[in-house]
């Protein structure tokens, strides 16, 4: 989740009143954003289940916030402030509408209608990205849907003892961490500048002194903050930094794929192939360019993303164990046998 982290009935702050009847008049999906939405589908479908066991599980729910109206795609059971727009050959899942309600500009996955978690998404032209960004976001917040619908994931969140009494979630982006400690951004950009030499020797004859040198590094991080800070820093690595992980991991996988004629008419498409290579530099330079201080929890994203690939660089079978071993990449660093063996 890019923008913002909303629980399980946080939505009902955005919305005091719907209105209870409205036209269908203006109520009109373009087809430029059903082209990038069944991409995105289609992707999924595809890859989804290669690189996450269980990743299409969970209905791939959509609500897409535009100037006017908030499309839902592909709900089970909306809620009744929803008016059916149409069964959609091209989606192939029905749409909803209602008034517009939600920023334009989210990116984020909560569950915004009756219990389900949706992808809550602005249009490009409201969120920045263009057609493949914004087509490899949507894969990142389908992955918040897989780690939020996973048994006991928010229970066992609010478990972490984060939260100071605060159950609607928002904890998560408003913990106190000490961002502009001298101490910790002192230690912090010793290992994040080491972290990046890491990623970039990863097939080094030398990496076992490298990953010594890293592990010594975050240690010294970890000894400058409070135990719940650490807890705090580690779970946001967890969540956000996988998610983004898994956007490149799906971009591994597209090197060879075709996308479809639609998406290749886009005026601002541009090819995965070209786009994971300016994904993978911009993100791990962001691990240093990115100041804690300054910057503060969106670190999380680049820094979560360095931390995963170190992961599957000391332990292939790391996604096996990711939704049993919680909030805490550093518990996933080692082989365990258990999970070896299946």
């Amino acid at each position: 989740m890019k923008k913002t982290l909303i629980q399980h009935y946080l939505f009902i702050l955005f919305g005091v009143s719907f209105l209870t009847a409205f036209s269908q008049d203006n109520a009109s999906l373009r087809f430029e954003d059903k082209v990038r939405m069944r991409e995105a589908m289609d992707i999924s479908k595809k890859f989804g289940d290669s690189i996450w066991d269980g990743f299409n599980k969970p209905p791939f729910t959509i609500i897409l916030v535009t100037d006017d109206y908030e499309y839902l795609i592909n709900h089970p059971y909306p809620s009744k402030d929803f008016k059916l727009l149409g069964d959609d050959e091209f989606l192939n899942a029905k749409v909803h509408f209602r008034p517009q309600q939600f920023s334009k500009s989210f990116l984020a996955t909560f569950p915004a209608v009756n219990g389900v978690n949706c992808i809550v998404i602005g249009t490009p032209e409201n969120t920045g990205l263009n057609s493949t960004q914004w087509i490899i976001t949507l894969l990142h917040e389908r992955f918040h849907q897989y780690q939020y619908t996973s048994p006991n994931y928010h229970k066992e969140a609010l478990a972490l003892g984060l939260s100071n009494g605060d159950e609607s979630g928002m904890w998560q982006l408003n913990y106190p961490f000490p961002y502009e400690g001298k101490l910790v951004n002192k230690k912090y950009e010793k290992y994040t500048r080491y972290l990046v030499k890491a990623v970039e020797n990863r097939t080094s004859k030398n990496w076992d002194r490298v990953y010594r040198k890293l592990m010594k590094r975050k240690n010294n991080f970890k000894k400058a903050l409070s135990k719940n800070d650490y807890k705090y820093i580690s779970f946001q690595w967890y969540q956000e930094g996988v998610a983004r992980y898994t956007e490149y991991a799906f971009l591994e996988l597209l090197q060879n794929y075709q996308p479809s004629k639609e998406v290749l008419s886009l005026n601002n498409f541009i090819s995965f192939n070209d786009y994971k290579d300016q994904f993978c530099n911009k993100h791990i330079a962001n691990v240093v360019r990115l100041k804690l201080s300054e910057i503060k929890r969106v670190t999380v994203y680049d820094v979560g993303f360095a931390e995963a690939l170190i992961v599957e660089k000391q332990n292939p079978n790391w996604k096996k164990m990711y939704l049993k071993e919680k909030f805490n990449l550093d518990k996933l660093y080692k082989l365990l046998s258990i999970y070896q063996q299946k």
